[in-house]
């Protein structure tokens, strides 16, 4: 990586951490040394980014909130595995937020980064395994009740823990959490107070979602971890 990319990309993780981050972190993180760290930063803090240092034990680098950046500059390679990142998520509960930021990314891409990242999206394809048809519920609609944290009302024509499609049909009032993807399936996962614990819900086995009026009560984060912990999970954030 050239010393300007890996400063803008410096400042980048800085303004994506929640906390200060240290030399030695953003050393292993760009694969050089403390010192060509300090050195970058001190450039920066000469350029004018507000760039500053945090002391103590949980001390390390951060940088203003307000600090605007110039418009996103991604290499040929960035904006291949964002635009095919993308394009994973087309199947997805966030399929039209997906595509609304492909476009947008496609729209900018420099003229001599776009022949090649074209060609190089042409040669990826999915085999997308939950290929079927389409949900009875609105993919969008999921992520939108998920950030509101409402309780829904679903008709769920599934096994318990997001298995097979049963013929029987359960009507269950919901807590939405999140959602997860497990294997070829993405699951609505929440607080269900018929079975009064954690569950995941198969969204193509999700028959009707009514959105109530009431906003989820608080839920000790310990109950959805302690379920998770079961399985191999990691975050996307």
């Amino acid at each position: 990586m050239k010393r300007a990319e890996r400063q803008y990309a410096l400042v980048d993780l800085l303004r994506a951490a929640r906390r200060p981050v240290s030399a030695a972190r953003l050393a292993r993180e760009f694969g050089v040394s403390t010192r060509t760290v300090e050195r970058d930063i001190a450039s920066l803090q000469v350029a004018g980014v507000p760039l500053y240092a945090d002391h103590g034990v949980a001390g390390g680098y951060s940088i203003l909130r307000e600090y605007s950046l110039p418009p996103l500059n991604l290499t040929a390679a960035e904006s291949l595995a964002v635009l095919a990142g993308l394009g994973l998520l087309d199947s997805s509960p966030y399929q039209s937020a997906a595509r609304r930021a492909r476009a947008k990314i496609e729209a900018v891409l420099p003229d001599e980064h776009r022949a090649s990242v074209q060609q190089a999206l042409a040669a990826v394809r999915v085999i997308d395994t939950s290929a079927g048809p389409d949900p009875d519920v609105p993919m969008a609609l999921l992520s939108d009740v998920i950030a509101a944290r409402r309780v829904v009302r679903i008709t769920y024509a599934g096994g318990e823990e997001g298995g097979s499609a049963s013929s029987v049909q359960t009507v269950r009032d919901v807590e939405c959490t999140g959602l997860l993807r497990g294997g070829d399936a993405w699951l609505l996962v929440g607080w269900c107070r018929l079975r009064e614990g954690i569950r995941g819900f198969r969204i193509e086995a999700i028959r009707r979602l009514e959105v109530l009026d009431e906003v989820a009560p608080p839920r000790d984060p310990a109950l959805l971890e302690a379920d998770q912990a079961r399985w191999v999970t990691r975050p996307l954030g």
